[in-house]
């Protein structure tokens, strides 16, 4: 039936939504190793409006210990310099009069732990978003009127192995993740 389909593209939809949100939440966890996109969700102060910092500037990783970010005009350095102090990453920007300078810490044992678990839980929202596309999803299907009963039993079945693909595709984000933060 053309509805059940309509209902199944649109789980798939939304859970490769989810995966995408847990990626990309994944990307802001630092994993040592200087990165561009640790600094999005930054915003500035710029002519009275709040920015996202990448819309500021410029944000380059020369190497894998430092960032630079470059604002296209120097009257807002101080500006991302609080910004940056006020996001709270455990950075602290320096700045050389035409750039932000950003030296990334080696990671200690404990906080790469606390990274991992950081992940984890990241990991486990997504999951738990997927098991809700899942539940709405047949919610939504066993409302239809009319359907075969075999149609619906396995419309239900395609959307729990839709589940099971996005949950593996999540566990795999993790580990990688995971992997990626443990390297020294």
């Amino acid at each position: 039936m053309e509805e059940i389909q309509l209902f199944l593209d649109d789980a798939r939809e939304q859970m490769a939504k989810v995966l995408g949100h847990v990626g990309h939440e994944l990307t802001k966890i630092r994993a040592g190793k200087a990165n561009p996109s640790m600094l999005d969700g930054i915003m500035v102060a710029y002519y009275g409006a709040m920015s996202p910092l990448n819309q500021v500037s410029s944000i380059t990783s020369p190497d894998p210990r430092t960032l630079f970010i470059k604002p296209w005009e120097k009257s807002i350095i101080q500006e991302i310099e609080k910004a940056i102090m006020a996001a709270n990453l455990g950075l602290t920007p320096q700045n050389d009069g035409q750039q932000v300078i950003i030296n990334i810490p080696m990671l200690t044992e404990e906080r790469r732990k606390q990274l991992v678990k950081q992940a984890h839980q990241e990991g486990e929202l997504g999951k738990v978003s997927i098991r809700a596309v899942r539940k709405e999803t047949n919610e939504a299907l066993k409302k239809i009127k009319g359907a075969p009963e075999d149609d619906l039993k396995n419309a239900e079945e395609s959307v729990q192995k839709l589940t099971d693909e996005f949950i593996t595709k999540i566990e795999m984000l993790m580990k990688k993740k995971e992997a990626d933060i443990m390297t020294v």
